[in-house]
């Protein structure tokens, strides 16, 4: 959900970029400056090049540090566009994509409560549960994502409770709670979060009928991690 269904995605761009691989990003114009990539757009929440860039770094994973360090720039168009991207490339991140969030997993948990700008805080509402979190980080997400339930954005509070019911995947002692919140939403939330929490709550019911691949004794505590999800 980096940004609204109308400007998702542009899979041709991103295809052919990824198909042809460095090579091809390194002939679009010699240096490639992420930063000069993602500050162009008409407002904050303007996708602009962020297909470009989903491609780029894509086909050069090489870059999604320097995309990272973008989240903290002090341009909310460039955070927010460089968040969009962040939760692109990792729905299926790369084995160096992998580490690089294991790598900023602690300012990425920093950042989740700080951050202001509207697309920022829905990215990483749903970049949080595939950072490698143990037990006691998935609750501090978790304090900062109940927040986000509270931000007058529709967009926000829906990304935030998809975001709780990643991290209950990771501690599931925060499940209860985030079952309750579930059920609450899906009666009273905005249309978008009574959609959205009538999906989560139809797959925690499907998964609850089938046997637990990592019953809660493999389960990781402090100081160990939990697979991504």
């Amino acid at each position: 959900m980096g940004s609204r269904a109308g400007s998702f995605r542009t899979p041709s761009n991103e295809m052919r970029v990824r198909q042809r691989g460095p090579a091809y990003t390194a002939g679009m114009g010699g240096k490639i400056d992420l930063r000069q990539m993602l500050v162009k757009g008409k407002h904050a929440l303007d996708p602009a090049q962020v297909c470009a860039v989903t491609a780029i770094v894509l086909a050069e994973p090489r870059r999604a540090r320097r995309l990272i360090e973008l989240l903290w720039d002090e341009n909310p168009g460039v955070a927010n566009r460089a968040g969009d991207v962040l939760e692109r490339i990792s729905r299926a991140p790369s084995d160096s994509v992998d580490r690089l969030l294991g790598e900023f997993k602690e300012p990425l948990l920093g950042l989740l409560p700080e951050a202001t700008p509207r697309k920022l805080r829905w990215n990483l509402a749903l970049i949080a549960p595939r950072l490698p979190l143990t037990r006691l980080e998935a609750r501090r997400a978790a304090t900062a994502l109940q927040t986000y339930i509270e931000d007058p954005a529709s967009l926000v509070k829906t990304c935030g409770i998809t975001g709780l019911a990643g991290l209950a995947r990771h501690d599931p002692a925060l499940l209860p709670a985030v079952l309750d919140q579930l059920r609450l939403f899906s009666r009273s939330g905005t249309a978008a979060m009574r959609a959205r929490c009538r999906i989560l709550l139809k797959d925690f019911e499907r998964q609850a009928g089938k046997p637990n691949p990592h019953p809660a004794s493999h389960i990781q505590s402090k100081g160990q991690t939990t697979p991504y999800i």
